[in-house]
C-alpha cells in the first residue's frame, strides 16, 4: 500500500505529545540529537504559520536519571522529587533547542484541577493563547511535583487531548515508541492489520485498547483512544505516529505510517467541549430507554426518565449520563445536587415543587448543558466490523 502522506501546514493550530521514552535515555540521559531535530521540525511548522504547542514528558524520567534513582516503580515521593529537577532541566533543554531558531519556549505546569474546574480552564487558556500570539511555543506538562496519585492525569495522552480542546486546535499529534493502532498485538497475531483511518471510534474501536509498554511511558493505547474521543469529540483530528526517527514531523509528512483519526463532523461548542472532555465526573444519571431517545433528539433530560443518581455531586457539576446499558451516551451539567436529583428521579416535572419544597429547573440537566459522548451506531474505520482484539504497536 502506498505511503499516506499528510501535510501538516494545512492546520491553523497544532498540539504535538512527545513521549517520555523519545526524549530521555535510561542510562545516559536527554537525547539531545533528536530534541534538536524534534525543534527544527517546530521551526519549520511554524515558517508556514502553523501555531504549535508541545505536550512533553520526560521530567520524571529526565529527574530520576540526574538522582540515579533506580530502575522500577517509585514511590510517590520519589517521583515529585525527580519531577522537581527534571522539570527545570526539561525546561532548559526546550529553550535550548528552540533558541537555535530563535523560538522562545514558555513552561506551563497543569494539574487535573487547571482543565477541571471552569475558572482555572479559562484562566489556562487565556495565558497559553497570549503565549502562542507573542510567538512563544508553549512546552505543558502535568505538575508532578504536587499532583497526587488522586488528582492527577497519570499520563500525557489525555492532557495532550484536554490542551488541544483548550486552545481550539484542528490536530493533535501523538508521539511514542509506537507508529499507530493494530487490531492485534502484531509481534503475537500474524493476522493483526493495522488501522491507518478511523472514522469514529466505536465501542469496537475502544475494546482493543491496550496498556503500557515501558516503565518510562505511563500511557499506553487505552489512553490515546480517550485521548482521541477527548480531541475528535471538539473537532479536532488526532494522529498517532513514531517518534523513533530523527525529524518526525517531517517523516509524518513523508508518509511514515501513522494511525488517523478524523474530527466530528459536528464539533460541539467551546463549553460544551470542556463539558464533554471532563474525566472525572462527579457522578452519574442512569436512564431509561425513552429518555436516551430523547436526548438523541436534541432533548433535556426530564426527570421522569431517571432510573437511578449515583455519586455525590452539586448543582452545577459535571455528570455522566448512562443508558440501561450501562453506557456512557452523554455528559451535563447537573441541575440539581444529588440528594434533591435522587428525590425526583422518576417523577414527573410537575411534581417537583411538592416533593423538595420549591418550584426547581424543569430539567434534570438541560440540553443547553449536555453534549452526547457516543454514538448510537458502531462503524469500523472503514465501514465494516472489525476484528476484536488488542490494539498494540
Amino acid at each position: 500500500m502506498a505511503a499516506t502522506r499528510r501535510p501538516l501546514e494545512k492546520y491553523r493550530r497544532i498540539v504535538i505529545k512527545i513521549g517520555s521514552a523519545l526524549l530521555v535515555d535510561r542510562k545516559s540521559g536527554l537525547k539531545k540529537s533528536w530534541l534538536d531535530a524534534m525543534c527544527a521540525d517546530i521551526a519549520a511548522l511554524r515558517a508556514k504559520g502553523v501555531e504549535v504547542l508541545v505536550v512533553s514528558s520526560g521530567a520524571i524520567a529526565l529527574g530520576r536519571t540526574v538522582l540515579n534513582l533506580p530502575a522500577g516503580a517509585l514511590k510517590l515521593e520519589e517521583s515529585q522529587a525527580a519531577a522537581a529537577v527534571g522539570q527545570i532541566a526539561l525546561a532548559r533543554a526546550w529553550s535550548e533547542s528552540l533558541s537555535t531558531d530563535q523560538i522562545i519556549a514558555g513552561q506551563i505546569l497543569l494539574t487535573l484541577g487547571d482543565t477541571e474546574e471552569r475558572r482555572r480552564y479559562l484562566n489556562a487558556r487565556a495565558t497559553i493563547n497570549q503565549l502562542l500570539k507573542l510567538g512563544s511555543v508553549p512546552i505543558i506538562n502535568e505538575n508532578d511535583t504536587v499532583a497526587t496519585t488522586e488528582i492527577r492525569y497519570g499520563d500525557n495522552d489525555r492532557l495532550a487531548a484536554r490542551v488541544a480542546t483548550m486552545v481550539g486546535a484542528d490536530l493533535l499529534v501523538l508521539l511514542s515508541d509506537i507508529d499507530g493502532l493494530y487490531t492485534a498485538p502484531p509481534h503475537l497475531d500474524p493476522e493483526a492489520r493495522f488501522l491507518e483511518t478511523i472514522a469514529e471510534i466505536t465501542p469496537e474501536i475502544e475494546a482493543m485498547a491496550g496498556g503500557a509498554a515501558s516503565e518510562l511511558s505511563r500511557g499506553g493505547m487505552r489512553t490515546k483512544i480517550d485521548a482521541g474521543k477527548i480531541a475528535t469529540t471538539a473537532g479536532c483530528a488526532m494522529i498517532i505516529a513514531s517518534g523513533k526517527p530523527e525529524h518526525p514531523l517531517k517523516a509524518i509528512e513523508a508518509g511514515a505510517r501513522s494511525s488517523w483519526f478524523a474530527p466530528s463532523g459536528s464539533p460541539v461548542t467551546a463549553r460544551k467541549t470542556w463539558i464533554a472532555g471532563q474525566l472525572l465526573p462527579a457522578g452519574s444519571l442512569t436512564i431509561d430507554a425513552g429518555a436516551e431517545t430523547a436526548l438523541r433528539s436534541g432533548k433535556s433530560l426530564l426527570p421522569a426518565g431517571v432510573r437511578q443518581v449515583t455519586g455525590t455531586f452539586g448543582r452545577g457539576d459535571t455528570i455522566a449520563i448512562l443508558n440501561n446499558s450501562g453506557r456512557e451516551i452523554a455528559r451535563g451539567l447537573a441541575g440539581y445536587d444529588a440528594d434533591d436529583a435522587r428525590q425526583i428521579a422518576g417523577k414527573k416535572s410537575a411534581e417537583i415543587a411538592a416533593i423538595l419544597g420549591y418550584a426547581g429547573r424543569t430539567a434534570m440537566v438541560h440540553r443547553d448543558d449536555m453534549v452526547m459522548t457516543a454514538s448510537s451506531g458502531a462503524r469500523s474505520e472503514e465501514g465494516g466490523n472489525e476484528k476484536r482484539g488488542k490494539l498494540h504497536a
